[in-house]
């Protein structure tokens, strides 16, 4: 009798759970599309007519300046090469210093490049700055940052291990689900009281809300990932269920991103949905087609001894789908990201694939897309109280939707609080992911430019306070423990 208690009990938990989920996205599904709604009422900013052509102010160097007698360095190949290596240094610094004061190198290298750009280097050193990042440089470096992150992309997708999220499916979506739509509900209804002072020109409150729902719904999987390693918390419950989650998360959002994507491009409806059913059947060619062919010819290949040749199959296939992902509009990033996400999972190639790119992509290319993102954020422009107020107002949302979300989700799936309370500081870390996007919304036009530092120095915020939650959850644990003996 006992037994059958406790199985009608396990059941009745069950259909409990199960109810949960549609009962949370659909609320919340149903307030994004009241907001929307509403929000397609607000006035939209005409682009005004331009009189007269705007000349960019270039620094030239006078007869009288020092480094007149280093003409070659500004000669295209000699400036980037020096560009590159001042990124790399600056970038190596402030990732140590990171990591003295336990945070990952990544929140370092963020700073950095924001030091970088106009929010110091070019504030104090305003001769300098143009001298070493000029206007007609400022393409180059986006090139080769976009290379970077489309190899870092790929190697966050090869990163994924599908069959964890297949194991633990059923809370790991629930917790990575809210994860979203909670934070995705909060931007929403946050865009609407920023859109008519905040949108730029011409952009509708659709394209403006979507996008600010996205910007705060991402997890950075990459820095968790690596701070659940750095913690040794890798194989424990809460390692594996966190990484799980951002796993999850990962797919979600950048399914999610690219259909805003999208949106945003196609302009119309109809041209929205052409775009979003050749991305689907973009995604099941991948999966059904390409992975299948992609297996055989790298398994076939490291049979015979022919690394190389395996290694260009790979790398033809990235190239490929990020072109696909581009030429259709979803941008080029998700289609590496989808590359790496169908790699052999058995195969010795992902280690070799890992060993070759991720080197050259985290030291070398992927802080020329922190100084990138750095010469874009200008704090400078948040120079009003009020302004302020905003930025603190957007970094609440932020953590209350994430955080807030993922914790309170994680209690309710039968997590214990410090279990919630772990799951949820991890998930609110948002790291370069955001930064992806942010710089996304930025080259579509969607974001204005003090929008884009206020959410620049909210990614680096949540980042930052990841640790120190952390460290409080544990700190508390220990004392509950003293107290308890």
């Amino acid at each position: 009798m006992p037994c059958k208690s406790v199985f009608t009990f396990t059941i009745h938990l069950m259909k409990k759970r199960l109810l949960l989920y549609p009962a949370i996205i659909g609320v919340f599904g149903v307030l994004i599309w009241v907001i929307l709604e509403q929000g397609r009422l607000l006035p939209v900013k005409q682009v005004q007519p331009v009189a007269t052509a705007a000349t960019a102010t270039q620094h030239t160097a006078s007869t009288s300046d020092w480094w007149q007698y280093l003409d070659n360095l500004k000669h295209p190949l000699s400036l980037l090469l020096l560009q590159i290596i001042v990124i790399m240094l600056v970038a190596r610094l402030f990732g140590i210093l990171a990591n003295k004061i336990k945070q990952p190198a990544v929140v370092g290298e963020i700073i950095a490049g924001v030091l970088l750009g106009p929010s110091l280097l070019g504030w104090t050193m305003p001769s300098f700055s143009a001298f070493l990042f000029p206007a007609e440089s400022l393409k180059t470096l986006q090139f080769l940052s976009q290379i970077g992150l489309a190899f870092f992309m790929f190697i966050v997708g090869m990163e994924l291990d599908i069959s964890k999220i297949r194991n633990k499916a059923h809370d790991a979506v629930m917790i990575s689900h809210a994860s979203i739509i909670v934070p995705f509900f909060l931007g929403v209804w946050l865009a609407y009281y920023l859109f008519t002072d905040f949108a730029p020109a011409g952009v509708s409150f659709l394209a403006f809300a979507l996008f600010m729902g996205i910007a705060m719904s991402i997890t950075a999987f990459p820095v968790l990932a690596r701070i659940v390693q750095e913690r040794k918390l890798t194989g424990t419950p809460l390692g594996t269920m966190a990484i799980t989650c951002a796993a999850a998360d990962d797919v979600t959002a950048w399914c999610i991103l690219a259909v805003v994507v999208a949106i945003v491009k196609a302009g119309g409806l109809v041209s929205a949905l052409i775009t979003i059913v050749l991305s689907v059947v973009f995604v099941a060619v991948m999966l059904s087609v390409v992975r299948p062919w992609l297996v055989r010819t790298v398994n076939r290949h490291i049979a015979r001894g022919r690394q190389k040749a395996a290694i260009s199959a790979v790398f033809l296939t990235l190239l490929l789908s990020a072109l696909a992902a581009e030429v259709i509009g979803i941008h080029a990033l998700f289609g590496a990201f989808l590359a790496g996400v169908i790699m052999p999972q058995e195969s010795a190639i992902k280690q070799l694939l890992t060993d070759k790119l991720e080197d050259v992509s985290v030291l070398l290319l992927l802080p020329i897309f922190f100084v990138f993102t750095g010469l874009r954020t200008q704090i400078g422009l948040l120079n009003e109280s009020h302004l302020w107020a905003i930025c603190g107002m957007i970094m609440l949302v932020a953590v209350a939707g994430k955080f807030g979300g993922s914790t309170l989700t994680a209690r309710l799936m039968g997590q214990s609080w410090r279990q919630s309370v772990s799951i949820g500081a991890l998930m609110n870390t948002r790291g370069l992911m955001e930064l992806v996007v942010l710089n996304i919304g930025y080259d579509l036009g969607i974001l204005s430019p003090g929008i884009f530092a206020m959410l620049v120095l909210m990614a680096l915020a949540t980042t930052f306070m990841t640790g120190p939650l952390l460290d409080l959850v544990a700190f508390s644990e220990r004392k509950k423990g003293l107290l308890a003996a």
